[in-house]
């Protein structure tokens, strides 16, 4: 079993969305475990094979040796392996389904949620693309079945669903006169900010859009760097002769730290648009201690941006089930979901955030744009 939690946790999480229902089996696993402890070791190899470029970015991050890469990767698989070792029963009948449920709500809002990765209810988007809130609660169900003697048929159910999907997906579609450029800076050398040389080369790339006809623009999150007078002065003068409107990542400091935000400017001004509600826990939000970046948790699940309702995701925030099912519930026009992934060293990381954004759009069949510093 723990075997197999470590191969379903693999390739459910390899980066390619059409085999996020792969994670679906966890929960049979989960269930059927012969005892509690072995309920945990699977939930801890089911975990940490989702999460397995952790340590490697994490040591890239840190510009640390790989041991304290592997100490966070345990340490971040703790919350999930305790939820799951304590509502494990080894009673057959409602109990299993029932409690799996309460540990999926547990992993998916906070405090438990905040590191709520890998949920098998991401899988929604593939086994039942366009479905919405029904398909959400048709997985929910088909994943609780999974913990009851009836897992055959629902495997065999949500099998089907997985093969109808899969030769049938398309990705979700980009909105008329939007793009996402994705950029390759190195914040490892420019100080983990944008400097000057790089915001005219980000410039560049906008103009280059816009003469290709784009006229909505996204950028990687800290593609604007640190948010000043002067920054929003180069931006907006440089956008003053383009009918173009972008949305660009940012960091704005604050008496206590900062807010990683997405700024919209064009050629008229500039204005925050979104702050990040879920800012990567211990690397960037760190509420034990000053000049980390603020979490907003449920504050401003969409923004208006182009005269149109967007549901903004960054980075960390696409990992996790609570923000997305929050912006869904205003009914958005547009995701966007925007990522800086310079540390994840070649990882499936950034993979994995594309995978579970265009699942989730696909899910609700709403457009999807995406951004990354790659």
């Amino acid at each position: 079993m723990f075997i197999a939690a470590t191969i379903v946790g693999a390739i459910g999480w390899s980066g390619e969305v059409r085999l996020l229902p792969v994670a679906c089996f966890f929960p049979a696993l989960w269930a059927f475990a012969p005892t509690r402890l072995a309920a945990g070791l699977v939930s801890m190899a089911y975990f940490m094979a989702a999460s397995r470029g952790l340590p490697v970015g994490v040591s890239i991050f840190y510009a640390s040796d790989i041991w304290v890469g592997l100490g966070l990767w345990f340490a971040a698989s703790l919350l999930f392996v305790v939820v799951h070792t304590v509502l494990w029963s080894p009673k057959p009948g409602w109990h299993r389904p029932l409690r799996y449920l309460v540990a999926s709500v547990l992993m998916s809002v906070p405090p438990f949620g905040i590191v709520g990765w890998a949920s098998p209810i991401t899988a929604a988007g593939v086994l039942f693309p366009g479905w919405g809130w029904v398909g959400l609660a048709a997985t929910a169900a088909g994943i609780s079945a999974m913990t009851t003697r009836a897992w055959p048929l629902a495997g065999v159910a949500m099998g089907v669903a997985f093969a109808l999907s899969a030769i049938t997906w398309t990705d979700p579609e980009l909105p008329n006169g939007w793009v996402g450029i994705d950029t390759k800076f190195d914040y490892q050398v420019a100080g983990n900010h944008a400097d000057y040389a790089q915001h005219l080369a980000t410039i560049a790339l906008v103009r280059r859009a816009a003469l290709d006809g784009a006229t909505t623009i996204i950028l990687p999150e800290s593609a604007l760097g640190i948010w000043t007078p002067i920054t929003e002065r180069l931006w907006v003068r440089n956008l003053a002769t383009l009918d173009v409107v972008i949305i660009g990542g940012a960091v704005v400091v604050n008496e206590s730290g900062y807010d990683n935000v997405m700024i919209e400017v064009m050629g008229e001004g500039a204005r925050i648009l979104y702050r990040e509600r879920m800012p990567v826990p211990v690397s960037m939000w760190r509420p034990w201690a000053s000049g980390g970046a603020s979490a907003q948790f449920f504050g401003n699940p969409t923004g208006k941006f182009a005269g149109t309702t967007i549901a903004p995701l960054i980075c960390y925030e696409q990992l996790i089930v609570w923000p997305i099912l929050q912006s869904m519930l205003f009914g958005p026009d547009v995701i966007v979901a925007t990522g800086n992934g310079w540390w994840t060293g070649g990882t499936n990381v950034v993979a994995i955030q594309k995978a579970t954004a265009k699942a989730w759009a696909s899910l609700f069949h709403v457009p999807l744009v995406t951004a990354f510093n790659l």
